[in-house]
Formats: C-alpha cells, sequence, structure tokens
C-alpha cells in the first residue's frame, strides 16, 4: 500500500505561464525579474501602496533592526551608518547594504528569527535598539525584545495601504486563463486580493495555484476556489518560488 504524500490536485491548465505578483511595485520588480529566470511571466499586480514617513529619528541607539525592506527610503537622511544593521531577510540585508549601511546581519527568515539575532548581537546594556517598521507592524517583535530587558525604540516609517481597484493586467490574464499561479508574500496582500477579486473572475481561479509565504495568508486565500493553496515551507521569497 503506498503511504507516500497524497497527489497534488490536478489543474487544467491551457496556455497559462503567467505568475500574478501581489507585492507592492517597490518589491515587484526584482521578484518579477526571478520568476522571468524561471520561465514565467510576471504579471504585477499590486495590492497594496507604500507611503514612506520622513521622521527625525534617535541616533543615540545600539544598533537598526529592519523587518522589511520598505523601511529603507525612510532612512535615506538618517546619520547612522556606522552600528550594526540587522535585517529580516537576506533582500532587505543587501538593499540596507546598497544604502550605505557598513554592518548589516541577515536573520534569513522572519521576525522570530530576527528577535534571536538581536539577542545573539545585542546586550540590554549597551543602549536601545531602532525598530524602524511599517505602521501596525513590529509590535510582537518589540515585545519579545522588551521581555529581554532591551529598550526598544520603535518608529513607523511607512504604512502600507491597500489599493483601491483590482489590477486590469491581473484581471485580463485570469480572464483569458493565462495564469499558472499567485504569490502572495503576506496576509494584508491575500486580503485585498479578496476583497477586490470582481465576482465574474472567481470561477478562473480553479485553473490557478495560490502560492503562501505563511500560514496567515493561506488561511484568507481558502475563501476563494483555487486550484489549491500551497503553504512555503519556510517564511522566505525562496521558498514561495520553490513552489512553483
Amino acid at each position: 500500500m503506498n503511504s507516500g504524500p497524497p497527489a497534488r490536485p490536478t489543474c487544467l491548465i491551457l496556455d497559462a505561464a503567467g505568475v500574478l505578483v501581489t507585492r507592492p511595485v517597490s518589491d515587484a520588480a526584482a521578484t518579477g525579474e526571478r520568476l522571468a529566470a524561471l520561465g514565467y511571466t510576471p504579471i504585477l499586480a499590486p495590492m497594496l501602496d507604500i507611503v514612506t514617513h520622513r521622521k527625525t529619528l534617535p541616533v543615540d541607539v545600539q544598533a537598526l533592526l529592519l523587518t522589511s525592506a520598505n523601511a529603507l527610503p525612510g532612512l535615506v537622511h538618517w546619520p547612522r551608518r556606522d552600528i550594526p544593521v540587522l535585517a529580516v531577510g537576506d533582500v532587505t540585508a543587501a538593499k540596507a547594504r546598497a544604502q550605505g549601511f557598513a554592518h548589516v546581519l541577515s536573520a534569513g527568515r522572519d521576525a522570530e528569527a530576527l528577535a534571536a539575532l538581536a539577542l545573539q548581537i545585542c546586550h540590554p546594556a549597551g543602549g536601545a535598539l531602532l525598530l524602524a517598521c511599517g505602521a501596525g507592524q513590529g509590535l510582537a517583535l518589540a515585545a519579545a525584545l522588551r521581555r529581554h530587558h532591551f529598550g526598544v525604540i520603535r518608529r513607523t516609517v511607512y504604512e502600507a495601504l491597500p489599493a483601491g481597484t483590482f489590477p486590469a493586467a491581473a484581471a485580463e490574464a485570469l480572464a483569458k486563463q493565462r495564469v499558472h499561479a499567485a504569490l502572495f508574500l503576506s496576509s494584508e496582500t491575500a486580503s485585498v486580493f479578496v476583497r477586490l477579486l470582481p465576482s465574474v473572475l472567481r470561477p478562473s481561479l480553479s485553473r490557478v495555484h495560490a502560492l503562501a509565504i505563511g500560514a496567515p495568508a493561506a488561511d484568507v486565500l481558502k475563501s476563494l476556489p483555487w486550484c489549491e493553496v500551497r503553504l512555503a515551507a519556510a517564511p522566505t521569497l525562496d521558498d514561495v518560488l520553490a513552489l512553483l
């Protein structure tokens, strides 16, 4: 008797090599390049718009924590380029180096890994940690570090606003059955997609694989009639793309 994993459902795919990229425009281009290198046609369908908030930020801190590369535009004029920068993942770390930060370390995964990296690199007596993040983001990370007696200065340097309408390019590709998969790298993008999707396009999802970076996004997506919802093994872009 075969005891292996159940086979994935078979979906009727016609001439479909398109992949919807629901990331904000600031992140979508690089993801599209990776998809093209894999032989897919990226279809940019941003569900969020990133708005930068330029604020006066404290400089007397021992390290800077970044939960997203979207925070970096808000740090362009911040003078500290000499302190450790702890980034949530490799992409964010690379963009921080490109912006001139000299000492950048990547947690390689998620906010939990970022907290572990901070505990390894920093010391509560060494001064406060500056957490630059988006509106409503970083709360659990800050709380976790404070439980270890760190002083955490959390500053909102951007916010992600939901798109107002469903992207025309995505609607056309779905209607013409040219979509193989859709990428969702946050529960927020998944929620906006579910809300904005025109009801007339719901049946077309029966031919599309939804690829989710984490369980919260996957749970939101299950309300739609996808061919299937696939969950990444780890919360990284590499692991999401491995689902293709």
